[in-house]
């Protein structure tokens, strides 16, 4: 069995005590104190201060660039550094040693803090599975472990419950909220024949079903496996410098030997590498990436993964969730409709809020909300409030009989809808609403039309990424009509309704294998494979589920959706200056090998220069902390 290099790094940090962030600032720390003191030689020694920073921040490097040769043949950045050091130690030169495994540690630092992630979102997918199913064998119900049902039980499901499997309602009318799914704002109604999905709750009626899909078929185990896979496929950008590790190596060493064979001086050698070691080459992205982070950071990002931003530097499409990413997630009164003359539209709309005034469904507080914030007045009380589930609520206002809900609930009473009537509500759904109608007494007087609300930002926001050639996608669980209607707003012209969440991280995968890199911003948990599984994720931590928030490479803390935009400008901003850092390290390395070679640098100049060096790369990195395109 081969020795794993992970698990014996973790062994050997262990025994060094160069584990976790803190310690290594400390130790970056106390590193950097005692190579000013050997510098300036403040307190003078039998030994060198420097020895300090060698053995803090060399030891580790010079381990894991050996042990990475041993177990896997693995030529890093690490190997040069490690070879200048030994050679440095070997003729003297204590604090160009010291000194460049400082940078190379500082380097590493700055990387690790840009890369940790949590990864607690599968967990709480798992906890969304429901544990246990209500079993119903000749008219008895018995509480069985969810993992007991098997195709063709027959389960009951009270108001409030999750769904245990996926099924097909046998009896009852209800409403669905089936969100974590589908990421529907707006409630389903069901009745007999419907299906239902596991995972989704049970708002209001109780129902029969019949077990169709269970276990490790049902549609919440198979979005958690779309997760686990979409995070495994997710291939990591190697850092540049030990892209070319094995070159510079090479080169380093070829360059050394020349110069020590042509002109029998070893200090030169040594010189070249000590000034070959990729101080600023290691430094040059991270250092970005950092600025970069706290840039977006100020505008309301909090950036997950270390690379999402150099990842979405290449990004050529952006496909968005609907409800709560380009809306607000949360339904309104979009159109109030009077069938009769002597009803005015506040008339329908004060005796529908009136009858809803008591209702726990989101249509119901939907309708009241809206009427206060539209009408200004209080909402008459509504007594003998009564819900059929599935179809609506009965209440008495004003002393008269008031329904609200579905055509069925008002042909319960005998009142008929005329072919106009239909057609007026046929027409608010083909715009994506939700339709309720209000009845009075015996004669029904009209309609309300609810929608999910735009938020005001969106169309700027799109224009702006259209500006920077970014196409933008709809991708949602909502019906057509629903996407076409706000997609038409925003002018998106790519659109894809009713997807589930395979849907959507199969439009990612086509996308990739075209080699099309992919953003996905979205907010439910019905978005996370698609978040995992795109190149970028992007979620909404407002509005958010924690599970989106944990899949997502990026969080927008706030939902400030207009800020997006300059977050894709400063991604390619951000590549911008870690090109010309790379340049400009490469730049200096060539001129400081030729002053090398000539004998003008020795060891101790050659790792000042690099110090000099890192350090303009640190500074031309900083100006990105504050950049506004």
């Amino acid at each position: 069995m081969g020795i794993k290099r992970e698990e014996v790094m973790e062994k050997l940090e262990k025994l060094l005590d160069w584990g976790g962030s803190k310690k290594k600032i400390v130790f970056l720390g106390i590193s950097g104190l005692f190579l000013l003191i050997s510098l300036f030689d403040l307190i003078p020694m039998s030994f060198d201060w420097a020895w300090v920073a060698i053995v803090l921040c060399g030891t580790p490097i010079i381990l894991e660039a050996v042990i990475g040769l041993v177990t896997e043949f693995d030529i890093k950045a690490d190997v040069l550094v490690s070879i200048a050091l030994i050679a440095s130690i070997i003729i003297g030169e204590h604090f160009a040693a010291g000194e460049v495994a400082f940078i190379m540690q500082l380097g590493a630092l700055l990387e690790d803090l840009t890369v940790e992630k949590a990864r607690a979102g599968i967990e709480k997918l798992v906890h969304l599975t429901p544990r246990t199913g209500r079993r119903v064998i000749l008219n008895k119900e018995e509480i069985i472990p969810a993992e007991h049902i098997r195709v063709g039980d027959i389960l009951r499901v009270l108001p409030g419950e999750t769904i245990p499997v996926d099924g097909v309602i046998l009896s009852g009318q209800t409403s669905i909220n089936q969100a974590v799914m589908t990421g529907e704002s707006l409630p389903v109604d069901k009745g007999q024949g419907d299906e239902v999905l596991s995972g989704s709750v049970n708002q209001f009626g109780s129902f029969d079903m019949e077990a169709v899909k269970i276990e490790e078929d049902s549609s919440i185990q198979r979005m958690i496996r779309l997760v686990q896979s979409a995070d495994a496929s997710k291939a990591k950008i190697v850092g540049i410098a030990d892209r070319w590790a094995t070159w510079i190596v090479v080169t380093a060493v070829l360059s050394a030997a020349l110069t020590w064979f042509v002109t029998g001086e070893i200090l030169r050698a040594v010189t070249i590498l000590v000034v070959f070691c990729p101080c600023a080459l290691v430094l040059a992205t991270p250092t970005a990436i950092m600025a970069a982070i706290g840039n977006a950071t100020r505008h309301g990002f909090l950036v997950r993964e270390g690379d999402a931003l150099e990842r979405l530097a290449a990004v050529k499409k952006v496909t968005f969730d609907k409800t709560g990413t380009l809306t607000y997630g949360t339904p309104g009164v979009y159109k109030v409709s009077s069938f009769l003359k002597e009803f005015s539209q506040e008339m329908v709309f004060e005796m529908a809020a009136g009858a809803e005034l008591r209702s726990e469904h989101p249509l119901g507080k939907a309708i009241v909300l809206s009427y206060r914030y539209t009408i200004h007045k209080e909402v008459p009380d509504g007594e003998g409030f009564q819900m059929v589930p599935g179809r609506g609520v009965i209440a008495t206002v004003k002393g008269t009989v008031v329904m609200v809900g579905s055509p069925e609930l008002l042909f319960t009473k005998d009142i008929i809808l005329t072919p106009k009537q239909m057609e007026e509500a046929e027409f608010s759904r083909k715009e994506g609403c939700t339709v309720v109608y209000v009845s009075v007494g015996e004669r029904a007087v009209g309609l309300l039309a609810l929608s999910d609300t735009l938020r005001k930002e969106v169309g700027e926001m799109i224009l702006e990424l259209k500006k920077t050639l970014i196409t933008p996608v709809l991708l949602t669980g909502d019906h057509k009509n629903a996407a076409r209607q706000i997609a038409d707003q925003v002018h998106i012209n790519e659109v894809y309704a009713d997807c589930l969440p395979e849907d959507k991280m199969g439009f990612i995968e086509a996308c990739q294998q075209k080699k099309e890199y992919v953003c996905m911003i979205g907010d439910g948990v019905n978005d996370a494979p698609a978040l995992k599984q795109a190149y970028v994720g992007i979620a909404m931590g407002g509005i958010g589920s924690d599970i989106a928030v944990e899949a997502a490479d990026i969080t927008l803390v706030n939902d400030e959706i207009k800020e997006i935009p300059h977050l894709f400008k400063l991604s390619k901003k951000m590549m911008g200056t870690i090109k010309n850092n790379l340049a400009f390290s490469l730049t200096l390395n060539f001129i400081a090998i030729v002053l090398a070679m000539t004998g003008i640098l020795n060891p101790v100049l050659g790792a000042l220069v690099h110090n000099a060096g890192s350090f303009l790369v640190i500074i031309n990195s900083a100006f990105l902390l504050k950049w506004r395109s």
